[in-house]
C-alpha cells in the first residue's frame, strides 16, 4: 500500500493494527464501532469472520487501518487451517496488535493459548482489550483486567464496550500512539478496501447465520455471481448470489418450511445491502450443496479461500 502524497500534517500517524482473540469475543463489533460504520459482519455464532477485513479510521492526526481477523482456534478442517494461517501471517505484518478478551467470560485455555502465541511476536506492541464490559458489573471488569494482566506483558490493558461506546475512543488513541509517522494510506472517506461484492456476500451470510443450528454456521458460504443495475429501471440493482452448504439436510434447514426461512434470510440481507449501496435491490438467492467443501482444496479455491 502506497501513501497518497504529501497531504498529512506534521506528526501525522498512519499504519495497521489487527485484532486477535478466540472466536466470538467481539473483534468485528469493536472494529465497526471504531470505524463508525458496519464493515464487518457480526453474529453470536463463533467463527463468523473468515477473511482479514480492513476497516479504516480517519482522524485529523492519524489514519488507523484495522485488520479484523478470524478467531484463533484449533483447526478441524482445511478451511480452519487456512484461517489460522491467515491470522498468523497478519500478526507479522501490522504495527500494533489488539488482543481481545471478553469481560463476561473467565479467562480460559483459548485465551492462554493466544497469549503464548503473542509472546513469540517480539517486535510488535500488544494492547490487551477487555471487551463487552456492558455485560458485567464494574467489579467483574476489574477482576478480568487483573486476570488478563497475568497472561503476559502488554503495552496497555484497556476495558471497553463497543455496544455502548465506553472507551472506544481510548482504544483508538492507544493503537494510534503506536503507529509510525507517515502519510494517509487510503483516501479520505474510504471505510474499507473490501470489494462491494464481497461485502454483499458477507451480509447474506450474516442473515443466514441467525437462528440456525449450532453445527450449521461453519458449513455456510456465499458467493455473489452477478451484480448490475437493472436495464431500464433507474435506482434498482439486481444481485444474484449462491448460498453453499455441505449436505442436503442443511439445505432444508436454510430453506425452511415452504421456503419461509429462506424468505426471511433474503429480506434481512436485502435490507442490509440496500443500506450499504444506498439504492433499492432485487436479491435472487439460490442454495447449492457442495459436499464437504471445507475439506476440499478445489472447492475452497472456488469459494475464494485460496
Amino acid at each position: 500500500m502506497t501513501s497518497l502524497g504529501n497531504t498529512a500534517p506534521e506528526g501525522f500517524r498512519s499504519g495497521f493494527a489487527c485484532f486477535v482473540g478466540r472466536p466470538n469475543v467481539g473483534k468485528s463489533t469493536l472494529m465497526n464501532a471504531l470505524v463508525g460504520s458496519k464493515v464487518a459482519i457480526t453474529s453470536s455464532r463463533p467463527q463468523t469472520t473468515r477473511r482479514a477485513i480492513r476497516g479504516i479510521v480517519h482522524r485529523p492526526d492519524a489514519q488507523l487501518v484495522i485488520v479484523d481477523t478470524p478467531g484463533l482456534h484449533k483447526p478441524r478442517t482445511l478451511l480452519g487451517e487456512r484461517l489460522d494461517s491467515l491470522v498468523r501471517s497478519t500478526l507479522t505484518e501490522v504495527d500494533v496488535i489488539g488482543f481481545c478478551v471478553p469481560a463476561d467470560q473467565p479467562v480460559g485455555p483459548g485465551d492462554k493459548f493466544i497469549a503464548r502465541e503473542l509472546a513469540n511476536v517480539r517486535r510488535t506492541p500488544i494492547v490487551a482489550i477487555v471487551t463487552k464490559t456492558d455485560l458485567v458489573p464494574p467489579e467483574k471488569v476489574a477482576e478480568q483486567l487483573m486476570a488478563v494482566g497475568e497472561l503476559g506483558t502488554f503495552a496497555d490493558i484497556v476495558p471497553c464496550s463497543a455496544a455502548d461506546g465506553f472507551q472506544v475512543g481510548l482504544v483508538a488513541d492507544l493503537l494510534i500512539d503506536r503507529l509510525p509517522e507517515g502519510h494517509p494510506l487510503y483516501p479520505e472517506g474510504d471505510l474499507t478496501d473490501e470489494p462491494e461484492q464481497v461485502l454483499i456476500a458477507e451480509l447474506i451470510r450474516e442473515a443466514a447465520l441467525e437462528g440456525v443450528r449450532d453445527e450449521l454456521p461453519h458449513s455456510i458460504a456465499v458467493v455473489v455471481d452477478e451484480m448490475a443495475p437493472r436495464e431500464g429501471r433507474e435506482g434498482l440493482i439486481d444481485v444474484y448470489a449462491h448460498l453453499f452448504v455441505e449436505r442436503p439436510s442443511q439445505k432444508g434447514i436454510i430453506i425452511g418450511h415452504k421456503g419461509a426461512r429462506l424468505r426471511e434470510v433474503g429480506a434481512a440481507a436485502r435490507q442490509q445491502i440496500e443500506a450499504l449501496l444506498g439504492t433499492k435491490v432485487y436479491l435472487d438467492l439460490r442454495i447449492k450443496v457442495l459436499k464437504d467443501w471445507q475439506r476440499d482444496p478445489k472447492q475452497l479455491r472456488r469459494l475464494g479461500f485460496d
